[in-house]
């Protein structure tokens, strides 16, 4: 993520707002414009329906960056946020090198642990930039995750680092 500002001021960033449909108050602009400058994640509450999804998607449509959006619910877990193993293209790929005799435990780990079999959820794809440039993460409806997941996401948005663990080992 960098960390320089895509406006130049918060007038600047206002403008491009009101360009694209979204007034915006001067103490949301300035947050918005902070969040950028420094890179860093802004973090916006408030009730339903005043605006804060459309926030995102003006903010991504004002910068020319991919939108990423992760709706959270009860029971989200890591792996449908972060990432999982495309389980049945390993299978096939575990047929495939059975039948052509070239399955040895060694290679097969790692060629069935290498990032084409990695299915990239919002999350990572945010953090390694697969989304096509440095996007806007939204997550939407945080109050309704688990405990454990509010806190693997506030450690995740500290560091801006994954750990992608082999299944294998």
């Amino acid at each position: 993520m960098t960390t320089h500002a895509d406006f130049s001021s918060i007038d600047d960033l206002q403008a491009a707002l009101a360009r694209h449909n979204y007034v915006s108050d001067r103490g949301l602009a300035t947050a918005i414009f902070l969040a950028l400058k420094l890179g860093r994640p802004l973090l916006l509450e408030g009730e339903p329906g005043v605006g804060k999804t459309e926030v995102a998607k003006v903010l991504a449509a004002a910068l020319d960056r991919p939108l990423l959006r992760l709706q959270c619910y009860e029971g989200l877990d890591i792996h449908h946020a972060v990432y999982e193993w495309n389980y049945s293209r390993q299978m096939l790929q575990i047929r495939l090198m059975e039948a052509a005799g070239h399955l040895e435990l060694q290679t097969a780990q790692h060629d069935l642990f290498s990032p084409e079999f990695l299915l990239k959820r919002p999350l990572l794809q945010a953090i390694d930039g697969s989304a096509g440039g440095e996007p806007v993460l939204l997550i939407d409806e945080l109050d309704r995750a688990d405990e454990e997941f509010e806190a693997f996401l506030l450690e995740l948005l500290s560091d801006f680092q994954i750990t992608i663990r082999n299944s294998a080992r």
